[in-house]
């Protein structure tokens, strides 16, 4: 299939395709006649497993390295390390989810004390001062 038609599939643009195979992630595909680059279901299966692994936040190089093994044949040892970099991912979600929290406590508090009257300065220096005590 031609890079249109698997960027289309992939939901993915014919210039991150080729971003892809200039920076090694996908093997070169074979070339029609006319010269056009023409991808196996392979190559899109591939770069489906490898976009997926990017929507889970997984860094490129690691997402490109899992996609890799997988096309190798070695789906079981991706399996096994997506387990670990999932529960790690998870941890790590985890605690910037109580970030969050946390600072919309923290804004939460501030908003009642300006509509209660309080100056930005005061309201601030409270908060600064609360944390420290």
């Amino acid at each position: 299939m031609r890079i249109g038609t698997l960027a289309r599939q992939l939901g993915s643009t014919p210039e991150a395709i080729r971003y892809y195979e200039r920076n090694g992630l996908l093997p070169e595909p074979m070339q029609s006649a006319n010269g056009y680059r023409d991808y196996s279901e392979q190559d899109a299966a591939r770069l489906r497993l490898l976009i997926g692994l990017r929507e889970l936040d997984l860094p490129l190089d690691q997402a490109a390295s899992l996609a890799c093994m997988c096309a190798a044949g070695h789906c079981v040892e991706v399996t096994a390390e997506l387990r670990q970099v999932l529960a790690a991912k998870r941890g790590e979600l985890a605690h910037r989810m109580d970030d969050l929290r946390f600072l919309d406590g923290r804004l939460a508090q501030l908003a009642g004390q300006l509509e209660d009257g309080a100056s930005p300065r005061d309201s601030l220096a409270r908060q600064v001062i609360g944390e420290a005590v």
